[in-house]
C-alpha cells in the first residue's frame, strides 16, 4: 500500500519574537501533518502560539526554522509571489471576526476571491449561490453583512474560503465571538462543508466542548506540540 500525502505537513517549525533585549522562543520544533478530509484542533492558552502557527502553516509569515509542505510540495523558500498563488489555490481562512468586505453584499463577498484567482465571473456567481444554498443562505445573498447577524456573518465567511476549492482550511478561533449554541451549530455547518469538500482543517479554539468534536486535538505547551 502506497503512503498518504499529507495536505499539510510542518516540519520542526521554529520561531521567535524579540521583546526588548530578549528573544521569546513560541515554537521550537513543531511537528504536524494533516490528511485530506482531517480536521484538527488546535489548544492552547493565550499567547502560546497558536494564530504564529496559523499564519506560518497559510503561508502568511515564514518560520525562522523548519520547513512547509502544501500537498506534498515545499513552500517555505519559495518566492512571494508563488506563495500568494498558493494561497489563492490551496488555502482557506477563516477568523474569528468575519471580514467581510462591508461594502459588498453576501453574493459577492463570496464571489471576490474566485475572481481574483481567475474564475470567470458568472461561474463565480454559480458557485456562490451554491455555497450560500448548502450554509440556507441563499435568501440574504444580496444583504449587506451589516444586514446578517453574527452567525449568518460567519457562515458567510466560511463558505467565502471554500469559495476556491481549498486543500487546507485554516480557523482561529472562529466561532470566538458567538454564543455557544450558535457556536455549535456553526462549527456543524463547517465540519459537513470541509468532510464533504474533502479538504483538511487546522482549527484554533479555546472552546473545549467544539475540540471534542473534532478528529484530533493537539496542543501547544512550552513551543511543542504535545
Amino acid at each position: 500500500m502506497s503512503e498518504k500525502t499529507s495536505i499539510l505537513q510542518l516540519d520542526c517549525i521554529s520561531h521567535s519574537f524579540q521583546q526588548g533585549d530578549k528573544k521569546l522562543d513560541v515554537l521550537r520544533g513543531v511537528d504536524l501533518s494533516i490528511e485530506s478530509g482531517e480536521i484538527v484542533g488546535l489548544l492552547g492558552p493565550s499567547g502560546s502560539g497558536k494564530s504564529t502557527l496559523l499564519h506560518i502553516a497559510g503561508l502568511l509569515e515564514k518560520p525562522h526554522a523548519g520547513k512547509v509542505f502544501l500537498n506534498g510540495q515545499a513552500c517555505s523558500e519559495i518566492n512571494d509571489n508563488a506563495r500568494t498563488a498558493l494561497r489563492l489555490s490551496h488555502l482557506g481562512f477563516v477568523y474569528q471576526f468575519h471580514h467581510l468586505l462591508p461594502e459588498f453584499t453576501a453574493l459577492e463577498n463570496i464571489i471576490l476571491p474566485q475572481m481574483l484567482a481567475g474564475k470567470d465571473r458568472k461561474i463565480a456567481r454559480n458557485t456562490a449561490f451554491e455555497l450560500l444554498s448548502n450554509v440556507e443562505l441563499v435568501e440574504r445573498a444580496a444583504h449587506m453583512p451589516s444586514e446578517l447577524s453574527g452567525g449568518e456573518q460567519q457562515r458567510v465567511a466560511i463558505v467565502r474560503a471554500l469559495s476556491n476549492s481549498p486543500k487546507i482550511l485554516l480557523a482561529d478561533e472562529p466561532t470566538g465571538n458567538l454564543d455557544e449554541e450558535t457556536a455549535l451549530k456553526i462549527f456543524g455547518v463547517f465540519k459537513d462543508t470541509v468532510k464533504n469538500s474533502g479538504a483538511a482543517a487546522l482549527i484554533a479554539t479555546h472552546n473545549i466542548e467544539l475540540a471534542t468534536k473534532m478528529d484530533r486535538t493537539v496542543k501547544l505547551q512550552d513551543g511543542k506540540l504535545v
